[in-house]
């Protein structure tokens, strides 16, 4: 038998929630903050980024993105970043991934959003040839940025449609951004056959995951940790098999929970609810997939095909064709036999 950490190292993964600028390593973010230096807070010296990515709570957490978000400057610094977040995650045995992209971040810089798809769609076919791992995209709306963002979001969803795009979600902060404002973008993104995934229920309660459900159809919800609050919340989730993209470390990180301890996850898994395992925004908050792998598992006291199991759960849970799904989760099988 395998260590787990050996086992997890090595183990066939699909990652649903991880944010395109919040995967900059230290590395990419300080060659960014140097091309751009005089123009940001943003540390230059890697050595200095740990306690920039130190948070005091949610609303630091964003303020502190959003400087990254600032260092995306050209379709060079987009293609950059979208080839090395895969070069990262694929080191890590990740076969799939769905990565969030704000492209009102770029196009309100004056990047146009056929750059920016551009961009994207070259790295990651690039991505696929070098590395063997498939990207794609779930275009988001900046909740902070509101109803112009929205517009912007959505336009550029339909209009550009890059071969990638699967999903349509919603992420910044929760409170002070009623979900139900949305409704119209998500409906159509919805007809043009794109997956809600809206952000919700981490820095606020029950009520964020239910207006999320009710006005945005939400299929996956981002977080949604508070729903273990809520037992008539955790039974319609578990009824309608509408998964949580659950990331411990970051709601940590974010004060959203008080320690890993303290985590629901036992809770809403022990409700029927299909969970995946991600990693967010894994710089900022000094993790891997790997690392969040290792964390559920002993929050959960899981030992090597118990892991196994969590990564089959991200592979049903995620927006592959059906082939895709059933030669991954047929990875994950040989793979843990030899465990």
């Amino acid at each position: 038998m395998r260590d787990l950490v050996t086992f997890i190292a090595g183990l066939p993964k699909a990652e649903l929630h991880v944010h395109h600028v919040g995967s900059a390593s230290p590395r990419i973010v300080s060659e960014l903050a140097q091309r751009h230096s005089g123009s940001t807070p943003v540390p230059t010296d890697p050595a200095l980024l740990a306690d920039y990515f130190t948070f005091d709570d949610f609303a630091h957490f964003i303020d502190v993105y959003l400087s990254v978000v600032d260092l995306i400057r050209d379709p060079a610094d987009i293609w950059t970043l979208t080839y090395e977040v895969a070069r990262e995650l694929a080191a890590q045995t990740v076969r799939y991934a769905e990565v969030t992209l704000s492209p009102y971040s770029s196009i309100s810089r004056g990047i146009p959003g056929e750059a920016f798809c551009e961009a994207v769609e070259d790295a990651r076919m690039s991505a696929a040839k070098d590395f063997g791992i498939e990207l794609r995209w779930c275009f988001d709306i900046p909740g902070e940025s509101g109803i112009p963002a929205a517009d912007i979001t959505l336009d550029t969803a339909l209009r550009l449609k890059p071969d990638g795009l699967v999903s349509f979600g919603l992420g910044g902060p929760e409170i002070g951004v009623p979900r139900p404002q949305f409704a119209r973008h998500f409906e159509q993104a919805r007809a043009a056959g794109l997956r809600s995934v809206p952000h919700a229920g981490e820095s606020t309660g029950p009520e964020t995951i239910w207006d999320a459900i009710n006005y945005l159809g939400a299929e996956r919800i981002g977080h949604g940790i508070a729903a273990a609050q809520d037992p008539a919340l955790m039974a319609y989730l578990a009824e309608n098999q509408i998964g949580l993209e659950i990331c411990p470390t970051s709601n940590v990180c974010t004060r959203s929970v008080p320690s890993l301890a303290e985590h629901p996850l036992p809770q809403l898994m022990a409700a029927g609810i299909p969970i995946s395992i991600n990693s967010d925004d894994p710089p900022m908050f000094s993790t891997t997939l790997n690392n969040e792998y290792a964390v559920a598992a002993e929050i959960l006291g899981l030992d090597c095909e118990g892991v196994a199991d969590l990564a089959r759960a991200g592979v049903r849970g995620s927006f592959a064709s059906e082939e895709a799904k059933a030669l991954l989760i047929g990875e994950i099988d040989s793979y843990s036999q030899l465990a």
